[in-house]
């Protein structure tokens, strides 16, 4: 049969189409990881870690009265015979996962999987059982480093890079839920950056892959076999919702917790919360982005380095603030004595200040991450000595709301009768006639913004006047 040339080229140009279709069909198939091999390789990486802590049991009975004559004649009978009724002490038992980081022996697991612990024990995928010998905790990120003592050569978990995952990306758990040793699970990122409200620098990876109490503590292994994760928490009678800890703020701090057994943080000294839309309009601020300053610590590295409250801190060391929750994190992993650069927005224009960044004090909670707030339909009150006393505040001056009217914006947003007036849009308020001075400053519709003192606490809060 005869074909002209212009119909082969045209047959010819259709069958190279049709090839590259089903090519490029091919090549957009997602590829699944070798869950089989992944988990012959690196099952061998995680440990069970089982605990045993002592609990003193409490007095069950406890007389609603005493005597009114003083010396109780029933109190030994009392104490003598609810005493001998007692339990014993007893040992309460708790199970965990962990990992191997070093063939020396070194476990990443939980704060607590092993907090108070009298006894932990180690179990190897091989059966082999040892002692556990806490080095260091991390109350803050919930984070332990355990030592056994062996002179085998242990296999180690490769410790991957959180900061590079993707949402979407195969991701696979191994563990110890309820006591089921060695459990593998597989799952995808579901979101990264979540704040769960378990510390001040929260900043965790979410997965589906199925994790269940037992499971904390344990690795959550990215499609190349590296740790990206410390699994740590669950919502409870959720499905498919489960939190990790990134491992590359693990890695930041298990040289501390080899050396000293604790972490070293750094500390600025503010109080800070989050850029409401309300707050970027009184602020002419373009966008939501920053940390806004509500609080600084008197006599702090912050104080001292000239910011104030009201400041918005835009850029820290460098790295620009997206969300207020990131600054804590920045901040706590910043070397202490190291002076930053610090940008922020003040009244409207940009200022650049260093700051030397101090030591975060054992139990204190480093800088704050604040509740915004907005308002009105509030009454106030010049503050007395008997009026503060009514209200139970310390402070005995100044400006204070004492009537929230029902189901105002006020209300709804939170604000509280004790509440103190301190500014409204950068201006002092000190008195009735300050603060009407400045309420009637604004027409409707603008939005205003103040400052509020409440308990130890201070705080902003932004409106639209009705």
């Amino acid at each position: 049969m005869y074909c002209r040339p212009s119909r082969l080229f045209a047959l010819f140009t259709c069958s190279l189409a049709l090839s590259v279709m089903l090519c490029g069909v091919a090549m957009a198939k997602p590829v699944l990881p070798d869950f089989v091999e992944l988990a012959k390789k690196l099952k061998p990486t995680v440990v069970n870690i089982s605990t045993a802590k002592t609990i003193k049991p409490q007095r069950r009975f406890q007389r609603p009265f005493n005597s009114p004559f003083g010396n109780d004649p029933f109190q030994d009978f009392f104490d003598r015979f609810f005493d001998e009724s007692q339990q014993h002490p007893y040992k309460q038992k708790s199970l965990g996962s962990g990992f191997i980081i070093s063939d020396e022996g070194y476990i990443i697991t939980n704060n607590h999987v092993v907090a108070e612990a009298d006894e932990i024990k180690v179990k190897l995928s091989d059966g082999r059982e040892f002692k556990g010998e806490i080095k260091g905790t991390d109350e803050k990120l919930d984070l332990a480093l355990l030592k056994i003592s062996t002179k085998d050569h242990l296999p180690v978990a490769a410790l991957g890079d959180s900061d590079k995952i993707e949402i979407g990306e195969w991701v696979m758990a191994i563990g110890n839920p309820f006591g089921l040793s060695q459990t593998v699970t597989a799952g995808i990122i579901s979101a990264q950056g979540r704040v769960i409200g378990s510390g001040p620098y929260d900043d965790f990876i979410q997965t589906d892959a199925s994790i269940n109490p037992g499971n904390s503590g344990g690795p959550l292994f990215n499609a190349q076999g590296e740790v990206i994760g410390i699994n740590t928490a669950i919502v409870a009678g959720g499905q498919g919702i489960g939190f990790a800890i990134p491992v590359n703020m693990a890695k930041n701090i298990i040289p501390m917790l080899k050396e000293k057994g604790k972490v070293t943080r750094g500390w600025i000294g503010v109080s800070i919360q989050p850029i409401t839309p309300e707050l970027a309009q009184s602020f002419e601020l373009k966008g939501e982005k920053g940390a806004l300053i509500a609080e600084v610590v008197k006599d702090g590295p912050a104080e001292k380095a000239g910011l104030k409250s009201g400041d918005i801190i835009l850029e820290f060391n460098g790295r620009a603030i997206h969300e207020m929750n990131e600054l804590p994190r920045m901040v706590a992993a910043t070397p202490v004595d190291k002076q930053v650069n610090v940008k922020i927005l003040r009244e409207g224009k940009p200022v650049d200040l260093s700051i030397n960044v101090e030591r975060l004090k054992d139990g204190e909670d480093g800088d704050q991450a604040g509740v915004s707030q907005e308002k009105l339909g509030i009454t106030v009150r010049e503050l007395s000595k008997d009026l503060a006393a009514k209200l139970g505040i310390k402070e005995q001056k100044g400006v204070v709301i004492t009537d929230v009217k029902p189901e105002s914006s006020a209300e709804q947003t939170g604000i509280a009768k004790g509440d103190i007036i301190r500014e409204i849009n950068g201006s002092k308020i000190n008195s009735v006639g300050d603060y009407e001075k400045a309420v009637n400053g604004h027409k409707k519709g603008t939005v205003m913004r103040m400052l509020l003192r409440r308990g130890d606490m201070s705080l902003f809060v932004a409106f639209r006047v009705d």
